[in-house]
């Protein structure tokens, strides 16, 4: 089976969904003799108004096109946030997708590019969908330089030893990592590159496959905080924003910011003087471009 859902990926979603979600949740008593995790097929069925067996063609992808009031109806069954329940309905209701060419990389516009580097205080990278480095201005690159996959953020934080370092709140940042890969996936699921991803990642490592079964979906577009451990200057508490790019939405250009007159703002400081351009090609401070992948 295709590591990012097959052929069924509205059946899979609602199963995941649905598996997540204990009886007493929805004030429905817990019952004996349950033998798999969350909710039955025919409890969903009952809150959402349909038909057991309506729904039981909905999990097996036999059946494809529920309208919008069986959508709205099942996102209320499975107590769906807004944005989960915006994805489902891409799933039941996909858009038709401009074929995407094969072997074309995505690219940066050269403005944006001048844009970056005119923010010398700030951290800023653009990520494309798979969320691997496209761009990133000094500062950005000195905040995530020194790992073996400091190109390639998903891999970082699950294929680097020293990510649970990096990272002192690793599970909340893995987890919307994961949710954030996993919003891509459902608009273009079949990009190749996007499927070896999650296949490597499934194989290589377990919570990776464990966050990516729970079909978390969470797109990075509010305003949030990160912490960091840096090797060279310590702990960093960072706000962080992340914008849609204008005329490539796939993109997502992440700003990072320092609180003014806190100790993470006086280390980025540091960061940025041991990143500016007097460094040598290759020194070892932290400045270094990123391992190929």
């Amino acid at each position: 089976m295709d590591p990012v859902d097959g052929g069924n990926p509205l059946g899979q979603y609602l199963r995941a969904r649905r598996r997540l979600l204990r009886p007493e949740d929805i004030g429905l008593a817990p019952g004996l003799r349950r033998r798999v995790p969350g909710l039955r097929r025919e409890e969903v069925a009952m809150l959402a108004g349909v038909s057991t067996d309506y729904y039981v063609r909905l999990e097996q992808g036999r059946e494809r096109s529920p309208s919008a009031q069986v959508v709205g109806a099942l996102a209320r069954a499975l107590a769906l946030d807004d944005e989960a329940a915006g994805y489902l309905g891409r799933l039941a209701a996909p858009a038709p997708r401009a074929r995407r060419r094969r072997g074309r990389g995505e690219r940066v516009g050269e403005d944006l590019r001048r844009m970056m580097e005119a923010w010398p205080g700030t951290p800023a990278v653009v990520l494309g969908r798979c969320l691997d480095v496209l761009a990133h201005n000094a500062l950005g690159r000195a905040l995530f330089a020194g790992h073996a996959h400091s190109g390639d953020l998903v891999r970082l934080v699950f294929l680097d030893p020293d990510a649970p370092e990096f990272f002192p709140d690793w599970e909340r940042v893995a987890a919307s990592t994961v949710a954030g890969l996993r919003a891509s996936a459902g608009d273009d699921a079949d990009d190749p590159r996007l499927v070896r991803l999650v296949g490597e990642l499934c194989l290589r490592s377990e919570p990776f496959r464990r966050l990516w079964a729970r079909h978390d979906v969470r797109r990075k577009t509010r305003e949030a905080t990160k912490r960091f451990r840096h090797p060279l200057v310590g702990e960093l508490t960072l706000s962080y924003e992340t914008l849609t790019v204008n005329g490539a939405p796939d993109q997502q250009l992440v700003l990072y910011r320092a609180e003014p007159g806190s100790p993470s703002e006086q280390a980025l400081t540091l960061l940025g003087s041991l990143a500016a351009p007097t460094a040598a090609p290759g020194d070892r401070r932290g400045v270094s471009p990123p391992a190929p992948r």
